[in-house]
């Protein structure tokens, strides 16, 4: 018998055999507690298993929190690593979005003007992500990038990429667009080195 490794035997099936799981059946999966013992979230149809935080990656986005949270306050609500439902197949838990105020108690929120992903040993996949936040049309994606110490500023969607795309290192002063009067320096971000 012929066995196929796991990504070889999806890329033989024909396109039009496979079925793709919307956003409405993974909810209802994540109620019946299918996903209990396992990070996963669903970015176009597919469930993506999320990878273990390491100490770097917790402390980071334990500090946006903190740093966004006093300067947002009573205009904008910061989520930490919560569902967005951007459309009927994708619902990613970024590190940090930060959402228009509402109430989010029976539906997850369905935009949002920043999101933050912070990256260690998921880069290519936080960098794959910007094409569906472009689709989604948030204006304004960040990926910190712990390894080169960097974080990659992605603004200005069109379509399903980002027109601008830009770097910012130590020294530094992060302001999102749409959060006026937010500014949030890459030194106070990054992890000690």
């Amino acid at each position: 018998m012929y066995k196929m490794s796991g990504s070889v035997a999806i890329a033989s099936i024909a396109p039009e055999m496979v079925r793709s799981i919307k956003r409405a059946e993974y909810d209802r999966m994540v109620e019946l507690g299918m996903f209990d013992d396992e990070r996963v979230e669903l970015l176009g149809g597919l469930l993506v298993k999320m990878s273990p935080q390491h100490a770097p990656h917790a402390s980071t986005v334990q500090k946006l929190n903190e740093l966004l949270m006093p300067q947002v306050q009573r205009r904008f609500t910061v989520r930490i690593q919560s569902p967005l439902a951007l459309s009927d197949d994708t619902e990613p838990e970024p590190d940090v979005a930060v959402v228009p105020l509402g109430d989010y108690e029976l539906e997850h929120p369905t935009t949002a003007l920043l999101i933050i992903e912070v990256s260690d040993t998921t880069l290519n996949k936080d960098r794959a992500k910007a094409a569906m936040y472009a689709s989604a049309s948030i204006g304004e994606y960040w990926i910190v990038n712990l390894g080169d110490r960097t974080v990659e500023l992605y603004s200005s969607p069109e379509g399903d990429r980002y027109a601008e795309v830009r770097t910012r290192r130590m020294g530094d002063v992060l302001r999102p667009a749409a959060l006026a009067g937010v500014a949030v320096a890459v030194a106070d971000i990054l992890p000690k080195a």
